[in-house]
């Protein structure tokens, strides 16, 4: 018996890592000497850094940066086992959690920490880059990331503006020359899940701006900000980043990271299997687990799950899926690649016990016991 496990982490409950852990348990009360390969999954959001660092045996890096609002934070991101790709997942630095709910304002929130730790994964040797968006507490079209990097934005007066999604409005021009020296070297490869552009009805602040505390007078500033700076850029260096599919993401990360460092947008959980080569370690395998939190409608989106899944399926190989909860849109994915789902909940429980992780490790552990312990008694009786 060869299996391949491949979850995303439960989130809030338990990580990718353990829950892996008590899948791998699972199959060993029934197939003791099964041979099982464990890869982390993620699809460029929460785990990311975690899932990549522990498949490529790389390192996790500790580094005090600005914050969204200007205060310094404690902020983790990996370099991977080849020693030369950072891993970032951008709301280490300007996330919303660090934001508490009566201060979110993305008029003032900044991604400069972000720039800071791209900085200093380049003082350490590396040039090639993996960056998660999502989860940000920002709309500054990544002026800060790029401040942070050397670039200058300056106004009407030829000074340099402030920090935060208000100063867009007052952009008028470029300047590149204290740009880091390191960064010319550099390639970007950024998971990016949404395809909302820089501006608009379907932009940056429009969309994503409620969620990070913006009002609807402060949505209309903050999208004019976005306009203007669009154009500033097409202006100063001929690069169109309002049209960019994704370069909304983020508050206008995915902008800058596509207009301004040549980034090349991607699906998340395409660029963590292509990362992890999940084709090389596919071959031969008996059976795929996969899983997450809940699988649902959004999981046919192009989420963790549905990835893994659909490269076994090309090989033919059955796709068990996993998750506290499971609801009848979820069976959209036995057309896409996914064999059977599962739900671990096993008896009445609250939320709060159901989201304990010694609850779903034990929970995961006893669901594919049972789940193995029908294979084997199938296995047993076709031979029979």
């Amino acid at each position: 018996m060869k299996v391949l496990i491949a979850i995303d982490s439960f989130k809030g409950s338990i990580s990718s890592i353990d829950g892996s852990k008590a899948i791998s348990l699972g199959i060993k009360d029934v197939y003791y000497d099964a041979q099982i390969i464990t890869l982390p999954l993620a699809d460029g959001g929460e785990g990311t850094v975690e899932a990549l660092v522990q498949a490529t045996g790389g390192q996790l890096i500790q580094k005090e940066v600005t914050g969204p609002l200007t205060e310094k934070v404690d902020a983790v991101y990996g370099i991977l086992g080849d020693g030369k790709t950072a891993v970032i997942e951008v709301a280490a630095a300007c996330g919303l959690p660090l934001v508490p709910s009566s201060e979110r304002n993305p008029s003032v929130t900044t991604t400069y920490g972000v720039g800071e730790l791209i900085c200093n994964a380049i003082d350490k040797g590396c040039r090639e880059f993996v960056i998660g968006l999502g989860g940000s507490a920002t709309n500054d079209a990544g002026v800060g990331m790029l401040q942070a990097l050397g670039f200058s934005f300056l106004d009407e007066h030829h000074e340099e503006v402030g920090l935060g999604g208000k100063v867009l409005q007052s952009v008028r021009k470029i300047d590149v020359i204290n740009v880091h020296p390191g960064l010319k070297d550099c390639t970007f490869r950024v998971a990016c899940d949404v395809n909302n552009p820089l501006y608009g009805p379907h932009g940056a602040a429009y969309i994503f701006g409620p969620q990070k505390g913006a009002t609807t007078e402060m949505i209309k500033e903050l999208d004019k900000g976005l306009k203007n700076f669009a154009q500033v850029v097409l202006h100063e260096v001929d690069t169109d980043i309002h049209n960019i599919v994704g370069g909304g993401a983020a508050g206008g990360l995915g902008a800058a990271f596509s207009g301004l460092l040549q980034a090349q947008l991607q699906s998340g959980i395409q660029l963590i299997l292509d990362i992890v080569e999940v084709e090389d370690q596919i071959q031969g395998i008996d059976f795929v687990i996969t899983g997450e939190g809940k699988l649902d409608g959004q999981t046919s989106m192009g989420k963790a799950p549905l990835g893994i899944a659909q490269l076994a399926h090309k090989y033919g190989i059955p796709v068990i899926a996993l998750a506290g909860g499971v609801t009848e849109e979820a069976s959209a994915l036995n057309q896409l690649g996914i064999t059977s789902c599962f739900s671990i909940m096993n008896a009445p429980m609250s939320l709060e016990q159901a989201m304990d992780s010694k609850v779903t490790f034990d929970n995961l552990r006893f669901t594919t016991s049972q789940l193995f312990r029908l294979i084997q008694a199938v296995r047993i009786n076709s031979i029979q």
